[in-house]
């Protein structure tokens, strides 16, 4: 594979003059720059199993972006070695936008965000469009039978380059199921409460009885 950091990619003739303009091209030199994001590790891995929901963005032929976002259950975008993820495309408004786009260019890009930890993962990748039951060992690996939605393909990403954001500007934000985990303590507090309150009332009328 060859090594590309992800602004190797990204960085063109109009964003170097960009940077230029606002005094940080000396930053992203080449030298500078020594990550190469060509594999995932534990840590992405990890980030990613987590995830139920990501923005990808596609190029229409008409050259405006496209960007649409994918949910599941927690973990529905596998990694499924350190170089290719593939997740199940869900029916949705049936638009099928993302897909036409895909067809034309295979390249996309990825955003993943960690809301309540302040994380964000970004990801360059080119998109193969796959049907359902083209390979049942990797229909298996993306399936969750506990999710009940349909299925319409898969979508298999081979990495071009990643990168981590900084947290700047992230405003943390909760699940309803984190928000659940979050106040159990309190919940399992007040029922404590709640009881020793009701037999001291026991208690009480007892005495007065």
């Amino acid at each position: 594979m060859s090594r590309y950091s992800f602004l190797d990619l990204a960085s063109s003739a109009s964003v170097k003059s960009a940077q230029a303009e606002m005094g940080v091209d000396h930053l992203w030199t080449p030298g500078q720059v020594d990550r190469q994001m060509e594999a995932f590790t534990e840590n992405e891995e990890a980030f990613i199993a987590e995830r139920d929901s990501f923005y990808m963005a596609s190029v229409s032929e008409t050259g405006w972006p496209y960007v649409q976002h994918r949910g599941g259950p927690p973990g529905f975008l596998k990694v499924i070695d350190e170089t290719t993820l593939a997740f199940a495309d869900f029916r949705g408004n049936r638009q099928y936008i993302s897909v036409g786009n895909l067809d034309a260019n295979d390249r996309v890009a990825l955003i993943l965000v960690d809301y309540p930890r302040r994380a964000r993962l970004k990801i360059l990748a080119h998109a193969e469009r796959l049907a359902i039951d083209a390979e049942p060992g990797l229909l298996e690996r993306v399936s969750d039978p506990g999710y009940r939605a349909r299925p319409e393909r898969i979508f298999r990403l081979k990495l071009a380059a990643f990168d981590w954001n900084c947290p700047q500007h992230i405003v943390p934000r909760f699940t309803e199921a984190e928000v659940s985990r979050a106040v159990q303590p309190l919940r399992e507090k007040l029922e404590a409460l709640e009881a020793e309150n009701r037999a001291l009332r026991e208690r009480l009328d007892q005495a007065r009885g």
